[in-house]
């Protein structure tokens, strides 16, 4: 048999009923391959979960109850303990992602409980009303609780992950979409949940990991609040088969931090039992909330997340390739297609798109890999395309087959890669312009096409020697 959902806890064991799996195909191997989608992490940690939160004395909360006189800390937050403030600042957090990568990218944020998710639902709509200003008619579809108790949210489900609709774009949750849930188009996660089992660690992670190209989404992001990615440092992380672990009186459930942040001196909170009686939770409004640390951490070609600067990680990958920029340049100019050094960059975990979004330059692979490894001053996808036009480069050509050359070169400056291959032709504004068979026939054909694409991309990178 086969299953992507073992199950392993302390009533329920898999691998204890049927034994060892005779092949395991994971999560690293999936991305490695090509066939999942690699990740980077944002963890945020906020200053009532690292340093705790006492009540004082007598302190009576928003419903009315008199709080119990404790410290309470991140494993309470939102299962005993309710600081409105705090799912205000997860909500804006996660709105500020969006609105600094992308405004409409599906995004799942997995809650405590179904009393959370509807809080978390309630806090991002608030906030996306004020941050949206054109989606003030679809509030209602563009935030929605999908979980067991709400059939309106179920109904959504199907409209959340199909790839072509635009609504829902933001789906909370507690369990209900932790399995069984084909989100290709999902490009973040939302951690705001303690997570201590690895199984449904990677059963969350993996809403994540489809690739959809059509969409652009080849990679994800995880944010996490709650420390769930702790789990990234235990070396059972995508090893062999889980066994169920129940630690000792004195130890702990989760590894130590994999390294980023230093909180120096900060003291973290005794921990307390979680009621599981279905006692009411404490809900307080007024109490601050701040961000203490944040950053960002990506997966690495060896299956590890990557701890030191991004832009360190890759001049180390692209050197330990390429020992100098000659080395580097020849191999760009010695390529007859580029794709294939950006992919031998791909394998060697160079993350470009992740490092282009860091650095903030419209640069094109080549660019970005002689700026950030070898610091030579970059120009721009605009500013190559620019200085071709002014040397006339294609001049000879006549017509139509100047207007597809110049076509060709607008797709250069927008997305990075000279098209190599004619299947280009099919695009717009291509298919304004005749059938690919047609627009061949300008330069004499499919091997006349494929020589002035490549006359055009050697007059790109003139200077690169």
């Amino acid at each position: 048999g086969l299953t992507a959902t073992p199950k392993e806890t302390t009533e329920v064991s898999t691998l204890t009923y049927f034994g060892d799996p005779v092949y395991t195909y994971s999560l690293k191997d999936g991305i490695a391959d090509g066939f999942l989608a690699p990740y980077k992490v944002v963890r945020v940690d906020l200053d009532r979960d690292l340093q705790g939160w006492r009540p004082p004395a007598g302190m009576k909360d928003d419903l009315g109850q008199e709080i119990e006189d404790r410290v309470y800390n991140q494993r309470d937050m939102d299962r005993v303990l309710v600081l409105n403030q705090r799912t205000r600042l997860v909500a804006a957090k996660v709105c500020d992602y969006l609105l600094a990568t992308d405004p409409y990218g599906k995004t799942i944020v997995f809650c405590e409980d179904i009393d959370h998710a509807s809080r978390m639902r309630s806090a991002l709509i608030n906030e996306v009303s004020r941050r949206w200003p054109g989606e003030q008619a679809n509030l209602a579809r563009f935030v929605v609780q999908i979980t067991g108790d709400n059939d309106e949210g179920k109904r959504a489900l199907d409209d959340f992950i199909h790839p072509e609709r635009r609504y829902p774009v933001i789906a909370t949750t507690s369990k209900l979409l932790t399995t069984g849930v084909d989100a290709k188009t999902c490009k973040l996660i939302v951690l705001d949940q303690r997570i201590e089992s690895m199984i449904e660690f990677k059963q969350i992670v993996g809403r994540g990991t489809r690739i959809h190209e059509e969409a652009g989404k080849l990679w994800f992001t995880i944010m996490d609040f709650k420390k769930a990615t702790e789990l990234f440092a235990d070396p059972d992380f995508d090893g062999e088969p889980i066994v169920v672990y129940q630690p000792g009186g004195g130890d702990t459930i989760t590894p130590p931090d994999p390294g980023g942040l230093d909180i120096g001196d900060v003291e973290i909170g005794p921990i307390y039992p979680v009621p599981t009686d279905g006692q009411l939770k404490f809900v307080v409004s007024g109490v601050e909330v701040t961000v203490v640390a944040e950053r960002v951490q990506y997966y690495g070609a060896d299956g590890r997340l990557i701890t030191e600067s991004l832009k360190d990680y890759t001049r180390s990958a692209v050197r330990d390739r390429y020992q100098s920029l000659d080395a580097f340049l020849r191999r760009w100019s010695e390529a007859e297609r580029k794709q294939t050094v950006i992919d031998e960059l791909a394998e060697r975990g160079v993350l470009l798109d992740a490092l282009c979004e860091q650095v903030g330059k419209e640069l094109d692979p080549f660019d970005l890999v002689c700026h950030v490894a070898f610091d030579r001053p970059p120009l721009t996808r605009r500013e190559r395309a620019d200085s071709v036009r002014k040397r006339d480069v294609y001049a000879r050509f006549e017509g139509q087959a100047r207007a597809v050359l110049d076509a060709l070169l607008d797709k250069y400056a927008d997305e990075g890669v000279l098209p190599e291959e004619p299947r280009v032709l099919r695009n717009q504004p291509f298919d304004r312009m005749g059938t690919v068979v047609e627009l061949m026939r300008l330069f004499g054909g499919k091997e006349g096409y494929q020589a002035a694409v490549r006359s055009l991309e050697a007059e790109i990178y003139r200077d690169a020697g």
